[in-house]
């Protein structure tokens, strides 16, 4: 009997959208995984993945929130730390998700870099749930707290400034300030981007933002 059209096998459906705090936590992930170089291969060239299951840091506070970040998000973590340097001594953190949680780590940062883009690009819903308003703001402080704790610092006597090498994060990073209520500048720099708001108020502000604080209560929706 020849199969009919309801005998063929349909494809996947797409995966239902991450709930706010488990979104914004695989978002600051993926935002610190952004202000990281990617490893090169043995050609020199950068690794094209952006959820790389090996990261590299050079601030222990940075290891230490990408770490808590996963442990929330049920991913294993395994935290290796090496000394180097003669004269001037320096700590890498070195963080790697093991082969079984690697397939689950993936998905979360896709889906959580995606939709926490999407928030804070897209255009302003009319009529926006509180809730939406109050996550996007957290959206947006956890993308600035990602970028001063993993980006390059550019601080000048006039400016707080972070340096990138992703264009995307970049443009989230501005957006953001302006969810924030700060203005920011995105100039290129020397195989980069430099993101910067004015010192007094608005770096104040930014600062005050991207501080961690006790977490929400589970229960709140869209």
């Amino acid at each position: 009997m020849a199969p009919t059209l309801l005998d063929r096998p349909r494809p996947p459906a797409h995966p239902p959208p991450l709930d706010w705090q488990t979104m914004a936590d695989a978002f600051e992930v993926a935002c610190l995984l952004r202000c990281t170089p990617p490893p090169a291969d043995r050609r020199g060239r950068a690794s094209g993945d952006p959820c790389r299951s090996t990261v590299e840091f050079n601030r222990e506070d940075a290891a230490l929130r990408m770490r808590q970040l996963l442990t929330r998000l049920a991913v294993p973590v395994e935290h290796e730390v090496s000394t180097g340097g003669l004269r001037r001594r320096y700590e890498v953190h070195r963080l790697r998700v093991p082969e079984p949680g690697r397939a689950a780590y993936a998905r979360l940062l896709d889906a959580g870099w995606r939709q926490g883009r999407r928030e804070l690009l897209g255009a302003p819903t009319a009529g926006a749930s509180s809730a939406r308003r109050m996550w996007r703001t957290r959206l947006a402080a956890a993308a600035w707290r990602s970028a001063l704790l993993a980006g390059g610092r550019h601080v000048r006597r006039h400016i707080l400034g972070v340096r990138l090498t992703d264009r995307e994060l970049a443009a989230v990073l501005v957006r953001g300030a302006a969810l924030l209520e700060v203005p920011a500048a995105l100039l290129p720099g020397a195989g980069c981007f430099v993101v910067s708001v004015a010192d007094g108020p608005d770096r104040t502000r930014i600062l005050d933002s991207a501080m961690l604080n006790p977490g929400p209560a589970a229960a709140e929706g869209a």
